[in-house]
């Protein structure tokens, strides 16, 4: 009698790799197995990388703009809808020009000019000058 393991002597002398061992053991099946869990993780890293790219970008500028961008990239990442992120992509690559601080500016030189304190715009009966505040009480 021979042993289990012993190759039978019509059987070629060298199998291929995806012909499992007599014992069952598959090498094939977990080398596929290891290369295609390594290619689904790689792939989901990629997506998310590319997904947030338009926050990372946003991430350099105003903070109400990183903020809508980052909706907009939940919005795309939620709902599937590719014109969220297309949007907040495009809002990430434009520099919103700040328009506040000359406004401020110009409220405070104005204030200066009428002789009110600093913020003293923002008060109704200091808007309406020392002297006519005086003459009223």
């Amino acid at each position: 009698m021979s042993t289990p393991s012993a190759i039978h002597p019509a059987a070629p002398h060298h199998l291929p790799i995806f012909i499992p061992g007599a014992d069952g053991s598959d090498g094939l099946m977990w080398v596929t197995a290891g290369i295609l869990l390594v290619s689904v993780l790689a792939f989901g890293l990629l997506f998310l990388r590319l997904h947030t790219l338009p926050e990372r970008l946003a991430h350099r500028t105003h903070k109400l703009q990183f903020e809508i961008v980052a909706v907009l990239g939940l919005l795309a990442l939620f709902t599937h809808i590719h014109l969220f992120w297309v949007a907040g992509l495009l809002l990430a690559l434009i520099d919103i020009p700040d328009i506040l601080s000359p406004m401020r500016r110009i409220a405070g030189s104005s204030e200066r000019i009428a002789g009110l304190p600093p913020g003293g715009g923002d008060d109704p009966d200091l808007a309406k000058g020392p002297a006519r505040k005086t003459q009223e009480h």
